[in-house]
C-alpha cells in the first residue's frame, strides 16, 4: 500500500511538477523550485514543519518563519527593498508617458475582485484575491496578511506561479488580440536627456506623492523607492550591491520555500483554494488582456505609433513581461526592438501595482471599500 494519505501523494505531486517547470522549462526557478520543494516536505506525513506550538512542546520550524516573516510582513517588505535596488527607472523617465499602460494593467485586479464578491467572498477576502491581478507576489502577500490570512497560502502560490507562468498567458493572449500588421509596427526610441539628479529625487517624489494619496502605501512603496535611492544616490555601492545580492537570494529563498510549506493538503485541497486558482487566470487574463486592447487604442489614436504588444507590459511581472512582448515582437520581424519601450513599461507596472495594492489597503481600513454590497 503506498505509505502516504491521497491528498498527501497529490500535493507532493504538485511540488514535483513546480520543481519540474523549475528546471526543465526554466520558469521562474528562483520562485518555483524552493516553493515546490516546500511543498513536498510539509506533505511529508508527520513532519510537522508548520505544527504550532502545543502543550508546552515547540513548533515547526517554518511555522516560525511564517509567522515572524510573512504575517509581520518583514519578508515582503525586505524583498521590496532588493526589487527597488534591482530595478533601473532611466527608460521610464526617458518615456515617461509609458505610465499610462501601468495604469491599464491593473484592471485585472478590478475585475477579479468583483468577480470574487458575485463568487460570495467577503470584501476583504475579495480584495485580497483581486491583488493577484497586480502580478506582484510580495503585494499580494502583504494585503492578504493582513485581511485575509487563512487565504495567504492559495493567494501566494497562485500569484507567484502564475507570475513564473507569464509568457504561457501572455503570449497567446496578446497575438489573439492583436493584427500581425500591428505587431510589427515599430516603435521609436530615442533616448532623451533629462539632469542624472532627476534619477535620484524621483524615488523621493514617487513615495511622497504615493504616500499622502494612498498612507497604506507607504511601507509598500517606501521599501521599493528606498532600494531604487540606495542605487541611484552612487554613495553607498555595498548597501545597494547587498541589497540586489544577498538580501534578494535569502529573502527570496526564506520566502519562496515557506510559502510551499503553507500548502499543506488539508489546508489547501478545499472548494475555496480552487476558485482562489481559478480568480487568478481571470485576474491574469484581463490584466493582460485589458492592457493590450487598451494599448490598441492608443495605437489608433496615434495613427500607428504604438506596437500594442507593450499593453501586456503594464504589470508587475517585471522583467518577464516586457521580455515576453519583445520576443513576439521579434518573431514576427527579427529586426523589430520592442524591448527599451516594453520594459519601460514594465518598470511603471511595478510602480503601478506597488499603489493599487496600497490603494486597496487604504480603501480597506477606511471602511470604503466594506460599503460594496
Amino acid at each position: 500500500m503506498f505509505p502516504y494519505p491521497v491528498d498527501n501523494a497529490i500535493m507532493m505531486g504538485i511540488g514535483t511538477a513546480l520543481c519540474y517547470l523549475a528546471i526543465k522549462k526554466r520558469y521562474e526557478p528562483l520562485l518555483l523550485l524552493p516553493i515546490g520543494f516546500g511543498i513536498i516536505i510539509v506533505n511529508i506525513p508527520g513532519s510537522g514543519l508548520m505544527n504550532p506550538p502545543e502543550g508546552g512542546m515547540s513548533g515547526g520550524i517554518f511555522w516560525y518563519i511564517y509567522r515572524a516573516g510573512i504575517v509581520t510582513q518583514i519578508l515582503p517588505i525586505l524583498i521590496f527593498i532588493a526589487i527597488g535596488a534591482m530595478c533601473d527607472f532611466g527608460a521610464l523617465l526617458e518615456r515617461p508617458w509609458l505610465l499610462i499602460f501601468a495604469a491599464a494593467g491593473q484592471l485585472g485586479i478590478f475585475v477579479s475582485l468583483f468577480s470574487a464578491l458575485l463568487l460570495g467572498f467577503t470584501v476583504p477576502e475579495a480584495a485580497s484575491i483581486g491583488i493577484i491581478g497586480a502580478m506582484d507576489g510580495p503585494t499580494a502577500i502583504y494585503v492578504t496578511s493582513r485581511h485575509a490570512e487563512h487565504l495567504l497560502p492559495a493567494v501566494a502560490v497562485a500569484a507567484y506561479s502564475y507570475m513564473a507562468l507569464i509568457p504561457v498567458f501572455q503570449v497567446p493572449i496578446s497575438r489573439a488580440l492583436t493584427t500581425r500588421q500591428e505587431r510589427l509596427i515599430r516603435m521609436e526610441y530615442k533616448p532623451e536627456a533629462y539632469p542624472k539628479s532627476i534619477r535620484m529625487i524621483f524615488p523621493l517624489v514617487v513615495t511622497l506623492v504615493t504616500g499622502i494619496m494612498a498612507p497604506q502605501a507607504t511601507p509598500l512603496m517606501g521599501s521599493l523607492m528606498f532600494g531604487n535611492f540606495l542605487r541611484e544616490s552612487g554613495v553607498v555601492e555595498r548597501l545597494a550591491r547587498a541589497s540586489q545580492n544577498e538580501l534578494a537570494n535569502l529573502v527570496t529563498l526564506l520566502l519562496g520555500i515557506t510559502i510551499g510549506t503553507t500548502m499543506m493538503a488539508e489546508r489547501f485541497l478545499t472548494a475555496q483554494t480552487l476558485m482562489v486558482f481559478a480568480l487568478g487566470v481571470v485576474a491574469f487574463t484581463s490584466a493582460i488582456g485589458g492592457g493590450v486592447l487598451f494599448a490598441k487604442l492608443v495605437c489608433f489614436i496615434t495613427k500607428g505609433k504604438v506596437n500594442p504588444l507593450i499593453g501586456a507590459c503594464g504589470v508587475s511581472a517585471y522583467p518577464m513581461a516586457g521580455r515576453t512582448a519583445h520576443m513576439i515582437g521579434r518573431r514576427e520581424d527579427p529586426e523589430n526592438w520592442l524591448l527599451p519601450n516594453a520594459i519601460a513599461t514594465n518598470t511603471g507596472g511595478q510602480i503601478a501595482s506597488v499603489a493599487a495594492g496600497g490603494i486597496i489597503l487604504t480603501l480597506l481600513e477606511a471602511g470604503w471599500l466594506l460599503t460594496l454590497p
